[in-house]
């Protein structure tokens, strides 16, 4: 499902209407950009319809948001599972279990401090509801059949309250004014809430370049901006914007757009993998190994953009074993560079998937997964150009093809 958000502007205080997965906010009217940022998950309130001074305050009850790819490696192959669902969040009896297609059809708010009213606290842990939220969806995966690996990949974390009022006998929903439990079953139960806290609020951090100044570059839903003054990259982190290594493989007049991988190098001692060449013999691949092949790290190549599972593992396959064919270097910003809309620590997540997906003889790599640990020396990212073939974007150095209409719906995912 596809949630939209109305955010006012920090500095005119327009409305913005912003996807879930937007974290840039550009404003139309003032055209100042900066970059949203939360401590935890980013909260959103359902538009409340009743209560008043004759119902009293509202109280805010959380689901929480899940959206995710899962991703699992068992004796029977590479099984994949988009999740995309609400959870309840808090043990009250009555409630929906979901929010349905409500969060869809609405315009969603940002939890602020005038929001006033008392919010439910969080009450169950996130990793209990993925859990039951891939159950709920449908999901069996290899559970039962030699599960070796399993991970969730570009997930998407969030809080949605639904809004409680009250009259003399019943709790009940905001948004619908239907009457959902009568206050006689809650008599023993605490529905004092807690009120609004400064941490969940949303904070805004000026897209300017921390080197230079200039104003950054990058769709509403990009991670990493680009600044084409000084040609550095950034990403936010812990500490505001922090730099992030990037290359550019070269292309040529005939180029579409450049598509973002994360390179990321890294030893597998469980099974013996430090270098490419080691790669190469432990997954079997058809390709005599090149005389330099045992002095180059191992690197796993990954999408960073979201895009359906089946094509996620084909590229990141594709790319990693195909990595000898590639020489990027440092570049300039230029334009059609595609967003960057899974962050690296995501990425992190598929490389044992990718590493799987590789493996020609599955038993040599499969059963070792479990105790897989990875030792991460560096990461980088690198942007390789694809060229348009009728219905489809192709890397020219290593023939890695990608259907064009998919990109715009990974946005999505």
């Amino acid at each position: 499902m596809e949630l939209r958000v109305e955010q006012s502007c920090p500095q005119c205080g327009a409305p913005v209407t912003l996807a879930e997965t937007d974290r840039l906010l550009t404003c139309p009217y003032c055209g100042v950009k900066n970059f949203l940022r939360s401590r935890g998950a980013f909260r959103y309130l359902l538009p409340a319809r009743s209560g008043g001074p004759e119902r009293g305050e509202l109280l805010y009850v959380p689901y929480l948001r899940l959206k995710s790819t899962v991703y699992s490696v068992s004796e029977n192959g590479i099984a994949h599972r988009i999740i995309d669902t609400t959870r309840l969040g808090h043990p009250l009896p009555g409630l929906p279990p979901t929010l349905g297609v409500r969060p869809q059809a609405m315009k969603l708010a940002p939890v602020t401090p005038g929001t006033g009213d008392r919010f439910l606290r969080m009450s169950v842990k996130a990793g209990a509801l993925m859990e039951n939220g891939t159950g709920a969806v449908g999901w069996s995966g290899n559970r039962g059949r030699s599960e070796y690996h399993r991970a969730a990949v570009g997930d998407t974390f969030s809080l949605i309250y639904l809004p409680l009022a009250r009259d003399n006998s019943h709790l009940i929903d905001a948004v619908t004014d239907n009457p959902l439990v009568p206050l006689e079953r809650l008599e023993s139960l605490s529905l004092s809430g807690v009120p609004f806290n400064p941490r969940w609020q949303t904070s805004f951090l000026p897209a300017l370049c921390p080197r230079c100044g200039w104003s950054l570059d990058g769709a509403g839903d990009c991670l990493v901006l680009t600044c084409d003054n000084c040609d550095s990259a950034w990403e936010v982190g812990d500490h505001g914007l922090q730099r992030t290594d990037w290359q550019v493989q070269p292309g040529g007049p005939e180029t579409s757009l450049y598509l973002p991988f994360w390179k990321i190098t890294a030893a597998v001692p469980a099974l013996a993998i430090s270098s490419f060449g080691d790669f190469i013999e432990r997954c079997n691949q058809p390709l005599l190994p090149g005389p330099l092949w045992r002095d180059r790290a191992m690197s796993y190549w990954i999408p960073a953009f979201k895009v359906r599972p089946r094509t996620f593992l084909r590229l990141a396959r594709a790319l990693t074993v195909s990595q000898w064919r590639l020489r990027p270097e440092d570049g300039h910003v230029v334009p059609g560079f595609f967003s960057v809309t899974l962050a690296e620590k995501e990425a992190r997540q598929a490389v044992k998937i990718t590493l799987a997906a590789c493996a020609v003889s599955p038993d040599s790599v499969h059963p070792a997964l479990p105790g897989a640990r990875l030792k991460v020396a560096a990461r980088t990212l690198v942007f390789l150009p694809f060229t348009s073939h009728g219905y489809e974007l192709v890397q020219p150095h290593t023939g890695a093809a990608v259907p064009g209409n998919v990109l715009q719906f990974g946005r999505k995912l």
